[in-house]
């Protein structure tokens, strides 16, 4: 195949070839099952693999959503589900409000049809900041990020409620080049297209139960292998394909499922007259790449900080919930920057705003002196 592909070029045989492969459990050994293809964890065993024996677990993470299967469930990773539902009832006053004057377009179902928040991350950190610092307090989020990533992901989240009835999506790709025509697919390299893969990992929170018949997400294993998968998702013959072979799991309130962006899927149809399907939707994007959703992490930082300082005095906020927190909200990257106005004092790249965030925590900063110094830093970058 030439390193600039079209539609012409893909196979469904082989693309068949390599969604057949089984999983070879003895791959994953901190995973407590294997359910239709599906890497299954404990949070307890992530939580404590996390603590003794980092770097294996998350080269394991790395090489399942690579070259494995390409997704996982996390189950019980929000044992207090309390944390979930006043997160929940956040998503609804939201919804509730902007119903009233948005028409909330999908990307791959009709308009209107479903119930969505754009940028659910920066509305919830700004209407409710307590409810927002215990939700993404919670570590496995970032273990599973940075195991795909690095260091210093973006976080952007879109909240998704499939009403009853709501019917599925088309099969799909997501971001960056999954949002992207054939035509200009086609125009970037295959290497381009087996990076695009390595720039976003994609999560999602169930925030209700989620048995069969409210339609949980259609999951292809292995189909992130293959390379010309952007150019084949449309394709009546791929989409025959996913519908004869995707899975579906149930999952419940406060489990995790965490896919490669290039793994066919789609969210299925929920086939109940009264149960709304509830995931609060995590797309999160790589330091070196451009997120889908732009995001005012200033006004988070601002936002946040209150309350992060009083937990953190009150005892009700450890370092490694700490942590979390940020890494979720604040910008941990230093570029792009402007570098007259905001040079590399102390290294080789200027003070980040997760560093900033960090240092007043610590430092018991007054919050208007941190609210200067915020200011400071959105001035200096500025171009």
């Amino acid at each position: 195949m030439s390193l600039f592909a079209s539609a012409a070029d893909i196979d469904v045989s082989a693309f068949a070839a390599l969604c057949e492969q089984q999983v070879n459990a003895a791959d994953y050994p901190h995973a407590q099952e294997v359910l239709s293809r599906v890497v299954v964890y404990h949070a307890n065993t992530l939580r404590s693999a996390r603590q003794h024996d980092c770097r294996a677990l998350m080269s394991e993470l790395h090489r399942l959503f690579r070259e494995g299967p390409g997704v996982l469930v996390v189950r019980d990773a929000y044992p207090d589900l309390t944390v979930i539902d006043r997160h929940s009832e956040v998503f609804r006053q939201i919804i509730a409000e902007e119903a009233a004057s948005v028409v909330r377009a999908d990307h791959f179902a009709k308009a209107g049809a479903n119930q969505r928040i754009w940028n659910s991350l920066q509305k919830t950190a700004e209407r409710s900041p307590d409810s927002f610092i215990e939700y993404y307090a919670n570590p496995l989020l970032g273990l599973l990020a940075e195991a795909w990533l690095g260091p210093y992901f973006q976080a952007t989240a879109q909240v998704n409620v499939v009403t009853p009835g709501g019917q599925a999506q088309q099969p799909h790709r997501d971001y960056h080049l999954g949002f992207q025509s054939d035509e200009v697919a086609a125009r970037f390299p295959l290497p381009l297209h087996r990076l695009s893969q390595n720039l976003t990992l994609q999560g999602a929170v169930a925030h209700t139960d989620m048995p069969l018949e409210t339609g949980p997400t259609l999951l292809l294993p292995f189909s992130q292998l293959y390379e010309a998968g952007y150019l084949a998702w449309r394709d009546q013959r791929f989409i025959d394909y996913f519908t004869r072979h995707a899975i579906q799991l149930p999952l419940n309130k406060g489990d995790l499922l965490f896919f490669n962006p290039a793994l066919f899927h789609a969210a299925g149809t929920n086939r109940t007259a009264d149960q709304y399907r509830m995931a609060n939707l995590l797309q999160i994007s790589s330091a070196f790449g451009k997120p889908m959703e732009t995001v005012n992490r200033e006004r988070m930082m601002l936002a946040l900080y209150p309350l992060l300082l009083k937990r953190v005095e009150q005892g009700e906020l450890d370092e490694q919930g700490l942590e979390a927190v940020i890494a979720m909200s604040a910008d941990g990257y230093s570029f792009p920057t402007n570098l007259d106005t905001d040079p590399p004092l102390h290294g080789m790249a200027p003070q980040t705003g997760q560093q900033l965030l960090e240092q007043a925590v610590w430092e018991r900063w007054a919050v208007d002196r941190f609210s200067q110094a915020v200011e400071a830093m959105r001035v200096k970058r500025l171009a």
